[in-house]
């Protein structure tokens, strides 16, 4: 009995997707539930897992293909997981006599490879494996320059071309939209985090303890953020034709950089959840984004959007609004600087902020009060609490 492999559902938003790769070919035993082949969105790689055990007996669409939803991939033969044996060394010598041993004078260069002629008589006079030498001529090809520069133990002048992932190439897009459509302007400011380490430091262990999670700075922010947001919500607002939209929640995009490119998970209602409850929900997106199992709803929506390129030493940078939104928080690199507190000089654990505004809707004077609330907020942690 024959089971037809077909691309699953893809949400309204998601008009194809494409076959990145098969992680069987036709002839494999597969067991059910097993993935068979991975498919990327805009947005995340879905799996195709197989309905039930068999034998994958056809592929009808290869990798690197655009597909769509209900699209027919490939075909099972249904019954035990037993994989298509190779034929006996007996019969294959019954099939066909075996072909005389030659053997390829050891001074001829693969002819696979491509490269110039010159490329390959200079690899035979200098003992070169041209398969080895890496192509920085034409379509890869193999240049007499990179034979010789592999002889004389250098290295070659490597060039290499690769089609964007989906993902990479939806970011390129949204951020090029962003701009061209967005009158966007960006204010900076400065927050002294003293306060926030020394509460870190107080109550670390017993914090960890009670949840399970370790106190970090992404909770401090994001309580500022919807604290700031809250006293100025045209800051939560955005653009549809000549309307502005306010919104009276707070779904806060946290950016997460993973090999695949920037994703920017969601955390829904944030103004409802607590320190621990943040910091949990920031840890389980950082992990699924790395391992790619965040969901089309994960990634979906957001009102104001948070980016920390302190993690990867950023000391200011200005960051793109995640349009529809009308604004993004950089966050950068926590550093040691002397600043003057009360008259005097001392040395303080100092970041640099960045809020990045769609100027259509958002006044300067409403950019900077925001950042200046946000920055009183972690300078002085108990405002969060107190709400003042």
């Amino acid at each position: 009995m024959t089971t037809e492999i077909k691309v699953p559902k893809l949400p309204e938003s998601v008009a194809d997707a494409t076959i990145v790769k098969w992680h069987k070919k036709a002839g494999d035993a597969v067991a059910r539930d097993e993935n068979l082949a991975d498919l990327e969105t805009d947005k995340v790689v879905l799996e195709v897992p197989a309905p039930v055990a068999g034998v994958l007996k056809e592929i009808k669409v290869q990798a690197g293909a655009t597909v769509v939803s209900d699209q027919l991939l490939a075909i099972v033969e249904a019954g035990p997981a037993v994989a298509v044996a190779a034929p006996t060394a007996g019969a294959a010598k019954e099939a066909a006599p075996a072909p005389k041993a030659t053997t390829a004078p050891a001074s001829t260069p693969a002819t696979s490879v491509k490269s110039a002629p010159s490329a390959r008589r200079a690899a035979t006079e200098s003992g070169v494996d041209i398969a080895a030498v890496a192509g920085s001529g034409l379509g890869g090809a193999v240049t007499k320059s990179d034979v010789l520069a592999r002889a004389a133990g250098g290295g070659s002048r490597v060039e290499r071309r690769v089609p964007m992932t989906r993902l990479r190439a939806r970011v390129a897009e949204r951020l090029v939209s962003a701009q061209a459509t967005q009158a966007l302007l960006t204010t900076f400011n400065e927050v002294d985090l003293l306060a926030v380490q020394e509460l870190r430091t107080r109550y670390k262990d017993k914090f960890e303890k009670n949840n399970g999670v370790k106190l970090g700075f992404s909770s401090f922010f994001v309580k500022a953020v919807v604290e700031a947001l809250k006293r100025f919500p045209i800051v939560n607002a955005a653009v549809d034709g000549s309307d502005i939209v306010y919104r009276e929640f707070y779904d806060i995009g946290m950016a997460v950089s993973t090999d695949r490119g920037l994703v920017v998970p969601v955390l829904r209602d944030a103004d409802t959840q607590n320190f621990a409850q943040v910091e949990k929900a920031v840890g389980d997106f950082a992990t699924r984004a790395r391992n790619g199992s965040l969901t089309m709803e994960d990634l979906t929506g957001g009102t104001f959007s948070i980016t920390n390129g302190g993690v990867f030493g950023s000391l200011l940078s200005t960051p793109i609004v995640n349009a529809p939104q009308s604004a993004i928080l950089g966050m950068h690199k926590i550093q040691e600087r002397p600043v003057v507190v009360g008259g005097q000089i001392v040395i303080r654990p100092m970041m640099y902020l960045a809020l990045t505004y769609d100027h259509r809707i958002i006044d300067g004077k409403e950019a900077v009060q925001f950042l200046v609330t946000v920055k009183e907020c972690l300078e002085d942690p108990g405002r969060l609490l107190i709400g003042v």
